[in-house]
């Protein structure tokens, strides 16, 4: 295939993928099977043609959530990665397991019998920065131990240190 146009991967970097074509449709997916899936409130989706999606370290485990729908996830750390109907030509990726998520803005709510009622008063809630929560210390001590993979590909993998 062609040098990756758009890539991603899992939470600890055992899965990583490229998509090889524009992405397009991004969405976030409000149903009940979605929430369970992504333990999320929804689902954010984005659209890639399938032949046009590679995995380039590691392997998707697979959860058939349906006789028409499979979904892809890490089998090391659980990152939800794709949405799949099993006969069709093209694959969803979580928007939140691209390197760059800020490039897919969801443009379309899908499942809204299954959004929560509250969802729209979030905005409303006070809020802070994850460095005016805690400590600085253990700011520093999070960030300096995390095993988190970064948002770009590495040569290697786990990173050395690391423990999985």
């Amino acid at each position: 295939m062609t040098e990756p146009r758009i890539t991603g991967g899992c939470q600890c970097g055992a899965v990583r993928y490229a998509v090889h074509a524009p992405l397009f449709r991004p969405s976030v997916c409000h149903c009940r099977m979605c929430q369970k899936a992504f333990g999320a409130f929804y689902a954010p989706l984005v659209s890639a043609p399938l032949k046009a999606f590679e995995v380039t370290r590691g392997t998707l485990a697979i959860f058939k959530s349906s006789a028409l729908v499979e979904r892809g996830f890490c089998r090391d750390c659980g990152t939800p990665l794709s949405f799949r109907h099993i006969d069709g030509d093209k694959i969803d990726v979580s928007i939140g397991s691209l390197d760059d998520p800020a490039q897919a803005r969801p443009e379309i709510q899908h499942g809204l019998e299954g959004r929560m009622p509250w969802l729209g008063d979030l905005d409303a809630l006070p809020g802070q920065t994850t460095e005016e929560e805690d400590p600085a210390d253990l700011v520093a001590q999070i960030r300096d131990t995390n095993h988190q993979h970064p948002d770009h590909d590495t040569a290697t993998w786990p990173p050395q240190g690391a423990e999985r």
